[in-house]
């Protein structure tokens, strides 16, 4: 009998009883042991279909001669989240998941670990789990969803929620007719949210197969890079090729650069900070934003651009992008397929990947410049600004790319509320005017959880009365779907101290995406001197007058919410 890859599994016969007792036989045993972890479930349709992926995966690893055990952690989705108290849980999940896989991945010495997920959290969580266990990892992305009726996505739902909420402008048939198209299928929603800029990032990180991120969830190609997933693994076990030999320092800068490129979620500066930390590598804020002043925004893909995210893969996808902008990206740094990214992008194209799929484009009458700019063609630079001041020390995000141009500057009229659920019910009672600035605190890490404010900001922009004049400035977090000036992850957060917890009703804010700054500029409605406002936020701050205390928590929130860094360290455990 042949002798065992991992000599831990020698220390102990009931290891092989207990394996042979779940069904494997005397040579599985003796096989590389391939861990494949999914987070499928009945819980959305990002998750809903992995299982074919898992099995396809599976399929791979025997044909290379490997065993593969088959684990699950389901995830669960931001979209059933909104409006209520399940969304302070969402963020906390990546952690869960996290855990649940470094759990499984430490008590059974496996030789190789394939995931597989397709949506905000689980994605993330997957990609840390890979850093924590550092053994040869290959990641398969779940793919997209079908767009909606006219080429349009899921994100229709705050324009329906908002006019529901008020009498007499939308009848039940409107409802009922989103609610069946809204979401034609399984795979992550259509727009680049922070699902879909996750299975990008994993793509650009190196650990996902070239052109594997945003593949129609539909398609055979799903299930052939699956299979191929499967297949590689067992190539990566046997050459010692760890996730952390792959996701290194420059491949996080290569990463930042597609995701400046392609229009990314403001999600993304929580989550690659928190894996880069789990590789101990710290990712510098200022350096992310100083990509975001060279790099050309190529993507043209809802919420930044036009078109749903099938026809960015159709397009070339991620590959495409990589090879517009190689003059920008270090070519030689490793990935899953055992070859550098400069040798990825010339065996894709001897292989005919990036004209393979463009027929599927002219389907919907389009071509590849429509949807993936040249970067000739780019009319803006970057996507993602940080921004710092007397309201954020430390940084906050937005996302210029879906913002409208006329409030790159603003100067507003603090309007404060203590959550997100009262500024909603502010915007949607009419109580907001335009050039308002709604500030949301107590909603980061340490505070609830930090939620998307997703209701509001969409209730925002599709309210023609506030839309392109007011902006929301929060502690709290986004949807990758947010659209107009939404500044967000303020740090620190108010929750423990951080100057926004010290913003009155009627002070004067301030902020410049060009000059990368946000302000409190003056104090009920008048403008004053730096020096005054500091001061005045200084006595304001030295009684901790106005700190709302947290409510009383339990389980994995209370333990979330003790222990979470700031967001713009990652917002993970300490």
């Amino acid at each position: 009998m042949a002798q065992k890859s991992r000599p831990e599994r020698q220390l102990w016969a009931q290891y092989d009883a207990l394996q042979l007792g779940s069904g494997w036989d005397e040579k599985d045993i003796t096989k590389p042991q391939i861990l494949i972890e999914d987070v499928y479930g009945d819980s959305h349709p990002g998750s809903v279909h992995l299982n074919q992926l898992t099995e396809q995966a599976k399929y791979g690893v025997f044909e290379c001669g490997g065993f593969p055990a088959h684990f699950h952690a389901t995830d669960i989705c931001d979209g059933c989240a909104q409006g209520h108290d399940g969304m302070n849980y969402i963020l906390a999940s990546r952690e869960a998941i996290c855990d649940m896989v470094e759990v499984h991945g430490s008590v059974t010495p496996w030789d190789g670990l394939i995931l597989t997920s397709s949506c905000d959290k689980s994605v993330p969580a997957h990609l840390k789990a890979a850093a924590r266990l550092d053994i040869p990892t290959i990641f398969i992305p779940g793919g997209s969803m079908r767009p909606s009726p006219f080429m349009a996505t899921s994100m229709r739902a705050g324009d329906i929620s908002l006019r529901q909420k008020r009498e007499g402008q939308i009848s039940e048939e409107e409802v009922r007719d989103y609610k069946l198209t809204g979401c034609p299928s399984c795979g992550a929603c259509a727009f680049l949210g922070t699902a879909s800029t996750m299975q990008c990032m994993a793509e650009a990180l190196g650990l996902a197969l070239p052109g594997s991120a945003l593949v129609p969830a539909t398609m055979r190609d799903i299930l052939q890079y699956s299979r191929n997933a499967g297949r590689k693994i067992m190539e990566l076990a046997k050459k010692g090729i760890s996730a952390s030999m792959i996701m290194t320092k420059e491949a996080f800068h290569n990463a930042f650069v597609i995701h400046s490129a392609i229009g990314g979620s403001t999600n993304a500066m929580i989550h690659m900070p928190s894996i880069a930390r789990e590789l101990g590598i710290e990712l510098d804020p200022e350096e992310i934003d100083d990509i975001n002043h060279k790099i050309p925004h190529l993507g043209n893909v809802t919420p930044s651009g036009a078109y749903p995210t099938e026809t960015f893969w159709f397009a070339g996808g991620i590959p495409m992008v990589q090879l517009y902008l190689k003059d920008y990206l270090n070519l030689d740094v490793l990935t899953v397929t055992g070859k550098t990214l400069g040798e990825n992008l010339e065996n894709l194209q001897k292989e005919n990947f990036f004209e393979r799929n463009l027929g599927y484009l002219a389907n919907y009458g389009l071509t590849r410049d429509q949807v993936i700019f040249p970067p000739e063609k780019a009319e803006e630079i970057g996507s993602i600004a940080v921004l710092k001041g007397n309201i954020a020390p430390e940084g906050s995000v937005v996302k210029y790319s879906a913002c409208d141009k006329k409030l790159y500057t603003h100067q507003g009229p603090a309007r404060v509320f203590n959550s997100e659920e009262d500024a909603h019910k502010a915007v949607v009672k009419g109580d907001i005017n335009p050039g308002d600035v709604i500030v949301i605190r107590y909603e980061g890490p340490r505070g609830s959880g930090m939620p998307e404010m997703f209701m509001t900001t969409e209730a925002i922009v599709c309210d023609p009365r506030l839309n392109g004049t007011v902006s929301l400035i929060t502690d709290g977090r986004f949807s990758g779907a947010t659209r107009g000036a939404a500044i967000g992850h303020v740090s620190p957060e108010a929750a423990v101290g951080g100057p926004l917890a010290f913003i009155r009703e009627g002070d004067i804010i301030e902020y410049d995406i060009f000059a990368r700054k946000i302000n409190c500029i003056g104090v009920s409605g008048k403008i004053m001197e730096p020096k005054e406002v500091d001061r005045i936020l200084t006595e304001r701050s030295s009684s901790n007058h106005g700190i709302v205390p947290r409510p009383v928590r339990k389980g994995l929130l209370k333990r979330y919410t003790s222990l979470a860094l700031s967001a713009m360290q990652g917002a993970g455990y300490e």
